[in-house]
């Protein structure tokens, strides 16, 4: 006779991941605002849009992911912090159009469902909502072991934020003789993973993991700080592409950056990366943030003041160079 078939039996079960929804009930409940609306039996995530603190409102999304740098987590058994990337590269993304994050989702896939595994990403995820004022109001857990190894596990994120029409940051507004001000990183971020574990053998992941494995800075906070008194021209989350691509995407044409590598300090971790790859300085900084997270425009005007003001709040910051006429819209390191 035939033996029959479960859902369970096929690698999927409900009920585990029931219970992975309850225990993560209380880490997500942290995160709500009070534009959070809870109704029972609702099949999408509510959020009521205030539009008393915004006249013209646009929203501004974002969809991203933590790349390899899952597979050094999930290899060492480091689960609490990838979390926090997953927020950091979707926020940062909408902070640069100068949006105020409002919610965020999540969506995770995995071979097994382990919920001592999944408690632990998601209270980095509520974590780095937090950190953004930021609500997690929803997301989607799924089982596929047939797509998945046993202990491994896929994450991607979904952000929206809101900006006035009239406040949004495009970089139309720059003009040569403008300042680059760079606020720093907190190391590797999520970017450039797939190099850095050719380059390190297994021994000496282990003996850098905390360095590894450091969450990717979000800069929320600060950002909607300055906004909020200063004319930000452009902002740039410096990501894949780094310096030759990210940060030139705010530029219009007929216009470059002249950026001055001695401005501020790499990581030391860079510089291991690059002699043990015999990596060229081009290749580096057109994959890594090289010791950047986000970079501001600023007219010269604003520059006094604002050092100022970023002083007094004890914002670290570097004045990385300034924007000049050239065609070839891009940007050069001396």
């Amino acid at each position: 006779m035939k033996k029959k078939l479960t859902y369970k039996s096929s690698g999927v079960d409900i009920d585990k991941a029931n219970q992975f929804v309850r225990l993560i009930k209380k880490d997500v409940a942290k995160t709500f605002s009070g534009a959070v609306l809870q109704r029972k039996g609702s099949f999408g995530s509510l959020y009521a849009l205030d539009d008393k603190k915004v006249k013209d409102p646009v929203l501004v999304s974002s969809t991203d992911g933590v790349g390899t740098k899952l597979i050094i987590a999930q290899k060492y058994g480091v689960h609490h912090t990838v979390g926090i990337d997953l927020v950091a590269m979707n926020v940062n993304d909408i902070l640069c159009v100068g949006a105020q994050p409002m919610f965020f989702l999540d969506y995770i896939a995995c071979g097994k469902l382990d919920p001592k595994v999944l408690c632990q990403v998601v209270k980095g995820i509520s974590k780095g909502c937090q950190q953004s004022a930021c609500s997690l109001i929803g997301g989607e857990t799924a089982e596929m072991p047939d797509m998945y190894a046993t202990d491994e596990y896929d994450l991607a994120g979904f952000a929206v934020g809101v900006v006035d029409k009239k406040k949004m940051i495009d970089g139309t507004k720059i003009r040569a003789g403008d300042v680059v001000i760079g606020l720093p990183s907190s190391g590797l971020h999520s970017n450039g993973f797939s190099l850095v574990r050719k380059v390190f053998s297994e021994k000496e992941q282990v003996q850098m993991l905390r360095e590894l494995l450091r969450p990717t800075r979000i800069y929320a906070k600060e950002l909607m700080l300055i906004i909020g008194r200063f004319e930000v021209k452009g902002l740039a989350h410096i990501t894949g592409g780094a310096f030759y691509e990210k940060l030139t995407k705010v530029l219009p044409e007929g216009l470059c950056f002249s950026l001055d590598r001695k401005a501020w300090p790499v990581p030391g971790i860079f510089r291991k990366i690059q002699s043990a790859g015999q990596i060229e300085d081009r290749e580096m900084y057109r994959t890594f943030n090289m010791g950047i997270g986000m970079a501001l425009v600023v007219s010269v005007k604003e520059l006094a003041v604002l050092k100022n003001f970023l002083k007094k709040q004890k914002i670290r910051f570097y004045q990385l160079g300034e924007v000049i006429k050239d065609r070839q819209q891009s940007c050069i390191l001396s």
